[in-house]
């Protein structure tokens, strides 16, 4: 977590940039280019959710968020002019998980202070033990993936009274290792991307064998979104110049204070994080906790919400979009549905968004846009303001949707569809846009929408069992029949625990099929669903679950 006063030490002088007066540019979606399965990785926040009903779960629930960091049990740090603390990871892991999302624990936020008072090695070693038996005692909990050992020590580490950063970083790697085998530990989480830094981390991590499962830092300046790219790269270069395998990169802390709560600033992020390869990525907390980072007041919506609600509501895979100048996006195609979803903004005057690979929607599409509004932090925008709908034709699979009087700081969805036959509510959920613990994502051409689940192995303790969570959206309160499109190539009849909404948990079986990765096969069940959000489970391993056999791969689930 950094605070305004460390923002000072790094950006001091920059303002917020004028809205960008170019006219006329056009973003280009290419549906027919996949570049990932949508798994929302700019979807999180830092310090982002408390316990109880800040926020509340039904605010939640549309953003599909994918990861958070949350401050360690016992937290005593008092961030941004808090009067207690706020957060702890440990009593907020059951509403963490309900949303779908994951958390790192920030261990030196047990300090009160920030900058960090460091006191001596017996005393962070001994709160070290603390905080790691907490997790470990904890026995139902699911969602904390990582272990991130200290924040922004470029800064914030006290080199004169407790040595090197990297001997810190190892001494405390080796702590955590003799009590905790199993979670992973993630850092070096620069407050600012440094080539030497990271080549001299990684150096002293790989030679004491002390590397970070998570490759973490910071992307906080303003237009901090044009240096992703070269980060990622100089990252993958040095990792490789020194015979590291490749590793997940975490961005979880992004955006200015001037600039976290504009739309379209939040729409380039979404942008490069997808385009580049960023597994997860979280809002900055630079002033109330628990409030998802500004896009609630008052646990209710704020322009940029609906930003991060449009972009939770892309299923299906992230396809491929060329910016023009400042107009950028982040697009997904849901094939099973016949659905693009363009999240786009960051250019004002009249400007074009340009759809290619339409063919398989027909020879007419429905595109319809709306706007964020850009209200700030402090204001609530209750709904998003309609701009256009309207029928165009199809020409060589592609259309061009005018967008004019475009302002550079809002956010805008275009929703392509066919004009008929789209269905009300989504019925099936890809596996591969779920939340996976433990467990790994796959392609395949037999896939529905070309992705799947497998390696849903584990189950022996609450830190590496495995199991998918599907946060579903239904119309009513009834039963619904379940199918589930599988493989299981073990020859035999294999089993996963099923349950949803914290039901106790039945079995599901799954026949055996001619070879992993191959897909077709389905099996179904049934289940009883409140109207609304739900999660249903399907797990090898998980809390309570005792009954899995043998090994399947998770390729969808469908309901009606």
């Amino acid at each position: 977590m950094r605070r305004l006063t460390a923002l000072l030490l790094v950006v001091a002088g920059l303002a917020v940039p004028s809205p960008a007066q170019a006219a006329g540019n056009t973003l280009t979606v290419d549906v027919g280019t996949v570049v990932r399965p949508v798994t929302h990785v700019a979807s999180g926040g830092l310090y982002a959710t408390d316990i109880g009903t800040k926020p509340p779960l039904e605010q939640m629930y549309p953003l599909r968020l994918n990861h958070l960091t949350q401050p360690p049990p016992g937290v005593q740090q008092l961030g941004n002019g808090a009067t207690t603390p706020c957060c702890d990871g440990l009593l907020a892991a059951g509403k963490v998980t309900s949303a779908g999302a994951q958390q790192f624990w920030r261990l030196p936020d047990i300090y009160k202070d920030f900058p960090y008072r460091w006191v001596s090695w017996a005393d962070w070693e001994s709160k070290v033990r603390t905080m790691v038996n907490a997790r470990l005692a904890a026995g139902t909990t699911t969602n904390v993936d990582g272990y991130e050992l200290w924040n922004e020590p470029d800064w914030t580490w006290n080199t004169s009274a407790a040595g090197t950063f990297d001997a810190g970083w190892t001494r405390t790697h080796r702590l955590i290792r003799t009590l905790d085998t199993v979670t992973p530990i993630v850092g070096p989480s620069h407050a600012v991307y440094n080539h030497d830094w990271m080549v001299g981390f990684l150096t002293n991590a790989r030679d004491t064998a002390t590397l970070p499962d998570v490759i973490v830092w910071h992307e906080l300046d303003n237009d901090s979104y044009l240096n992703v790219q070269a980060h990622v790269a100089d990252y993958r270069a040095v990792e490789s110049s020194l015979g590291i395998s490749p590793r997940p990169i975490s961005i979880n802390e992004y955006a200015s204070p001037s600039q976290v709560d504009i739309p379209s600033v939040s729409v380039h992020y979404m942008a490069v994080f997808e385009r580049h390869g960023i597994r997860s990525a979280e809002r900055a907390y630079w002033y109330e906790a628990g409030t998802l980072n500004g896009l609630l007041h008052n646990n209710l919506p704020t322009s940029s919400y609906w930003t991060y609600k449009w972009y939770g509501d892309q299923s299906g895979n992230v396809v491929r979009t060329t910016p023009g100048s400042w107009l950028e996006g982040v697009a997904a195609y849901d094939s099973t549905r016949k659905i693009v979803n363009v999240v786009f903004g960051g250019d004002s005057g009249d400007n074009t968004v340009r759809v290619t690979g339409l063919g398989a929607l027909g020879t007419q599409v429905r595109a319809t846009v709306v706007r964020s509004g850009i209200t700030g932090r402090t204001t609530n925008q209750s709904a998003p303001i309609a701009v256009s709908s309207g029928t165009y034709p199809v020409s060589g699979g592609a259309i061009s949707v005018p967008v004019t009087g475009m302002h550079a700081w809002d956010s805008y969805q275009l929703l392509v569809t066919p004009t008929s036959g789209v269905p009300a509510w989504q019925q099936r959920y890809e596996a591969e846009n779920a939340t996976v613990v433990n467990a790994g994502r796959f392609s395949s051409g037999s896939a529905s929408n070309g992705g799947y689940v497998g390696q849903i192995d584990g189950s022996a303790n609450p830190r590496n069992q495995s199991f998918v969570d599907f946060l579903v959206n239904v119309p009513a309160a009834r039963g619904y029949a379940l199918t589930i499109g599988y493989a299981n190539g073990t020859g035999a009849t294999a089993t996963q625990g099923l349950a949803y909404n914290g039901s106790a948990w039945q079995t599901v079986s799954y026949p055996a099929t001619a070879a992993w990765g191959v897909f077709g096969s389905t099996i179904s069940t049934s289940v009883t669903l409140r109207a609304g959000w739900n999660m249903i489970r399907l797990a090898k391993g998980s809390p309570g679950l005792t009954a899995a056999t043998g090994y399947a791969e998770l390729d969808y689930i469908n309901l009606t």
